[in-house]
């Protein structure tokens, strides 16, 4: 959901720089890509900011700042990732340290002391996320569901993804685990899920990617977000904003479904070359160029 990181697909490595674009709610101008940004290499949309990850480490962000959440503490530099909650924004720095900044209501973003060595890093509504090199969690902010309480002993992860009150994790064996807010089986993994490359937390629901290209939704499914299209398949990453879906398949096109009230699933009318994407609450954005080889 909020704050998943512009996503490219597995066999790409990491994004190149190209131009961003962005549709569905624009009502304070989240939408709105800032003129002769174009150097880009990762993403992510909270429920009303949009941050991006430059090539020189830098972060820029538009949208809502009233919590602050678009304005990166001066000086910041040497970021390699970057996740969006509802307010708040959280950046990995190459040197395996956090920084996050924006409402703080929930403990959000208040990095735990000394924590290092982490090696990615996502953002749900209202809670925080770190995988560390060591391949454990570490979670903070909200935790009124669960959500931030990892489950004992979980080793071995290899992706993380916050949703709206509930958190996804990725083993490394192709398994995955889920827990916190459950009331719409979001946290209910279907039996012999396996082979997973992949994984996404939207607002009720989750998304997992296969080793085959195929994707595989649970949970809240009012808007059919949970549904994946029939025939899906070539898929090499995936996202899931508050109530829909995206994924990228191969060719650099983009399959998108579920609510479309703001315009989040309207792909718009000539839209290839995609190599990353990110979904937010209720819009989406993607990364233009050719993939890397």
């Amino acid at each position: 959901m909020l704050g998943l990181l512009l996503a490219a697909g597995p066999g790409w490595g990491a994004a190149s720089p190209g131009p961003v674009r962005a549709w569905g709610r624009n009502d304070f101008g989240q939408t709105n890509v800032p003129a002769g940004l174009s150097k880009v290499v990762a993403a992510a949309a909270g429920l009303n900011h949009v941050v991006v990850l430059q090539q020189d480490g830098t972060v820029a962000a538009w949208g809502d700042g009233y919590f602050g959440q678009t304005n990166a503490p001066a000086g910041l530099s040497a970021v390699k990732a970057v996740a969006a909650g509802a307010d708040h924004t959280v950046a990995l720095r190459q040197d395996g340290t956090v920084v996050a900044w924006g409402d703080n209501y929930s403990g959000q973003t208040n990095v735990p002391a000394g924590l290092s060595g982490v090696q990615a890093i996502a953002a749900g509504a209202y809670h925080t996320l770190a995988l560390k090199l060591d391949g454990t969690v570490v979670a903070w902010g909200r935790s009124q569901s669960g959500q931030t309480s990892v489950p004992a002993g979980l080793s071995g992860v290899t992706a993380i993804a916050g949703g709206g009150l509930h958190t996804v994790a990725l083993r490394g064996d192709g398994t995955v685990v889920a827990w916190g807010d459950n009331s719409q089986g979001q946290s209910t993994v279907p039996a012999g899920l396996a082979g997973v490359t992949a994984i996404a937390a939207g607002g009720l629901h989750s998304v997992a990617l296969k080793q085959d290209g195929s994707v595989v939704a649970w949970g809240y499914n009012s808007n059919g977000q949970a549904t994946a299209p029939a025939g899906l398949g070539g898929v090499t990453a995936i996202a899931a904003g508050g109530w829909h879906t995206a994924a990228l398949k191969a060719d650099g096109t983009l399959a998108v479904w579920g609510r479309s009230y703001e315009g989040q699933t309207r792909l718009p009318a000539v839209l290839s070359g995609v190599q990353a994407m990110a979904a937010g609450p209720v819009n989406t954005v993607v990364l233009l160029g050719t993939p890397p080889r």
